[in-house]
């Protein structure tokens, strides 16, 4: 026979395991947000960069591309790590 006690007990066990997940949901999507926000923002100001001094567009590629690929590193572990 279940009592008054344990079924609290088990609902609060539950809401518990959704609000974690939940949270870890979030976790991982701010962190993906903002790895996209960044690499959005290194395209445009290397765009820019191009735009003022064309005969330094590859310098200016070679650093764009390492950091997009660094805010995309963190995004990856953003998402691993809050799950």
């Amino acid at each position: 026979m279940r009592t008054a006690a344990t079924t609290t007990k088990k609902y609060i066990h539950y809401m518990t395991t959704i609000i974690a997940e939940i949270n870890g949901n979030l976790a991982s999507a701010f962190g993906l947000l903002g790895a996209a926000i960044g690499v959005g923002m290194i395209g445009t100001k290397a765009a820019e960069a191009v735009g003022r001094n064309p005969g330094a567009a590859t310098k200016i590629l070679v650093q764009a591309i390492i950091g997009m690929a660094l805010a995309e590193g963190l995004g990856v572990l953003a998402l691993f790590l809050a799950k």
